[in-house]
């Protein structure tokens, strides 16, 4: 009888292909064993090439749900989706991983972390980029206080022309938003984990709707049709935490700038400061001078397991596998996540009413 710990797929779209099936199949302790998709040819596909014998297509999640035979589902959908889909899979006894965003609305959210406190399943939401080589040295670094009390960052994720064309990443009704929900909250994620800060205060945020309506623009995925491009092409947010800190986040998908870049964060601290503008950089003071040092990152510290190298994606599914085997906290706990998801929506109702967003309940009046 095999001791390999069951997994259902719900979603074999982009990010389930690119990411998700790939790495659970180089996981020894492993096996997806049903598949979801409301597209069934994409779910026999996904059966075929990474499920084990037998594996179970369905193209509802509810009747695979109902079928069970498995221990964890990964949620690979539309965030308009993730809520439900993740809060009926705690229902039915499973351990979920979720993608990001947690979910599309701040209520949405609350459901999923309610559920999973409720069932005492395991929850996470799969911010892959805390677990990029520079993401973990720099965690170590601020962890032991090389940076002292960091009082201020940016979030990053600009990108200048990469305006994804497929699926429904232009829909707002199905998303939420566009480059802020998408990409914004990783970098915003990547920072308030270094930081470990996690009471925002205050929100302001812009969003801007410029370039969208371009015809026959240039982009990294071909020109984009103006009539389908609901959401934002740029938003930006400042936030201060309770304690005084400071968070200036920047996403966009079109924006006129020479100097870009995605899954990025800039901190600064009373020790020193660190950013990943050229690679991993830290700076501070010594001896009366000032400096700036170059993480090396490919000689030593590289995550290896099994005697082989880890690509973030692996170690993402081996450390969630370890963390249900073991019965212990998911790397990225669904309370950090709840909070990314309070302040994307915080930047997105400031930029819709002209107003900060205070999360005690006071009002800028």
């Amino acid at each position: 009888m095999s001791n390999k710990l069951k997994i259902a797929i719900i979603g074999c779209g982009g990010i389930a292909n690119g990411k998700h099936m790939p790495s659970l199949s180089r996981q020894a302790d492993a096996e997806m064993v049903a598949f979801c998709d409301i597209v069934e040819e994409r779910a026999q596909e996904a059966a075929k090439t990474y499920g084990a014998e037998g594996a179970a297509v369905f193209t509802d999640f509810r009747e695979l749900l109902a079928a069970g035979g498995f221990d964890i589902v990964h949620v690979c959908t539309p965030n308009d989706s993730h809520s439900e889909i993740t809060v009926a899979a705690l229902e039915a006894g499973n351990h979920v991983l979720c993608e990001k965003p947690m979910a599309k609305t701040t209520a949405q959210a609350k459901e999923m972390l309610d559920a999973a406190k409720r069932t005492g399943k395991k929850l996470s939401i799969a911010y892959q980029n805390r677990f990029r080589a520079d993401s973990d040295y720099l965690k170590g670094l601020c962890e032991s206080g090389e940076l002292g009390d960091i009082y201020y960052g940016k979030a990053i994720a600009l990108r200048r022309r990469a305006v994804p064309t497929w699926g429904v990443f232009l829909d707002e009704e199905k998303q939420g938003g566009g480059p802020l929900i998408d990409i914004g909250t990783h970098a915003l994620d990547l920072t308030l984990w270094l930081m470990d800060n996690y009471k925002p205060r205050m929100v302001v945020g812009s969003t801007f709707h410029k370039l969208g309506q371009k015809k026959n623009a240039a982009n990294a995925f071909g020109p984009w049709d103006p009539e389908q491009f609901k959401v934002e092409d740029s938003a930006f947010g400042f936030i201060t935490m309770e304690n005084g800190a400071t968070i200036v986040l920047e996403a966009s998908w079109a924006l006129n700038v020479s100097e870009f870049g995605e899954a990025k964060t800039m901190l600064a601290g009373t020790e020193g400061g660190a950013d990943m503008k050229d690679g991993l950089r830290l700076n501070g003071e010594r001896a009366g001078r000032l400096y700036e040092t170059k993480v090396d990152l490919g000689s030593g510290g590289v995550a290896f397991y099994s005697g082989a190298a880890e690509t973030e994606a692996d170690r993402e599914a081996r450390l969630w596998l370890e963390a249900v085997r073991e019965d212990k906290d998911p790397v990225v706990l669904p309370e950090q996540a709840f909070v990314v998801t309070q302040i994307l929506e915080a930047v997105y109702e400031s930029a819709r009413t002209g107003r900060a967003v205070y999360f005690d309940g006071s009002s800028d009046n």
